[in-house]
């Protein structure tokens, strides 16, 4: 394609969520406010951090698997890593158009897209892979263990998790008698996206529900969906103000 057409490309795709650098071709212009922009870059360094530490001298011969890879922003970068094989899965068909236009333009050949839930993955489709991410999704779901339990049945080595966490909670509960208690395992909170999703916001999850973990219940999820070893990243200094209070998490889950 020309410039002229890029261009021209870009604006019919619009509006864009994440702000990409199309080299010669410019930038797509993010609708996020500059002050909150800065968490997209937070997350790729903080999972840059982890993948590079795992599979030094490795990637050119691994699979990646980015779960709700909304625009591609992650699947671009891994594939700009030379990870071998990256393939993005999200639930909306208009945000996987701009993930393809996006690779093409910058001509990555080990990047492909499909549209997915994943409430639906199994190791039969679409397989296994060595590294899944999974960034900015979790609590926008209303079926978060069933999703990490698929997660876990698909992915040969590291998960990366990237989510918003809500307070901890700790205490213990009646079980079914007054002299019988269970101590909390963390906490859910349920939130209604109604209005965003409704409203058909793209950065909603599949249903109007989600449910948003504290981070002692993201910890004790993993586990139970198969991962042996859970570690909270270390945000860099400079990174996005959520990140930095502890509202959200970067996770790498080990098999």
């Amino acid at each position: 394609m020309t410039r002229a057409a890029i261009e021209e490309r870009i604006q019919k795709l619009g509006p864009w969520f994440y702000e990409f650098d199309l080299g010669d071709y410019g930038r797509t212009p993010s609708e996020l406010p500059p002050e909150v922009l800065g968490i997209h870059q937070t997350r790729l360094e903080m999972v840059n951090r982890v993948v590079d530490a795992h599979f030094v001298g490795r990637l050119a011969a691994i699979r990646c698997l980015d779960i709700g890879c909304h625009e591609g922003f992650y699947s671009v970068a891994m594939a700009r890593k030379g990870v071998q094989q990256v393939v993005g899965v999200d639930v909306r068909e208009a945000s996987l158009e701009k993930a393809r236009f996006v690779t093409d333009v910058l001509g990555l050949r080990n990047a492909t897209y499909r549209e997915g839930n994943c409430e639906r993955l199994s190791p039969r489709d679409p397989g296994e892979f060595e590294l899944t991410l999974f960034l900015g999704v979790l609590y926008h779901l209303e079926n978060p263990m069933l999703c990490l339990r698929n997660i876990g049945a698909i992915t040969r080595e590291l998960c990366v998790v990237e989510t918003q966490v809500i307070g901890e909670v700790e205490g213990s509960t009646e079980w079914g008698s007054r002299e019988w208690t269970r101590a909390y395992q963390g906490a859910m909170a349920l939130i209604d996206e109604s209005g965003e999703f409704y409203n058909r916001n793209p950065e909603t999850g599949a249903s109007p529900i989600a449910m948003c973990p504290s981070p002692k219940a993201l910890e004790f999820m993993l586990k139970q969906a198969g991962f042996r070893r859970v570690e909270t990243i270390v945000p860099p200094p400079d990174a996005y103000e959520q990140h930095r209070r502890g509202k959200r998490v970067v996770c790498a889950a080990y098999k």
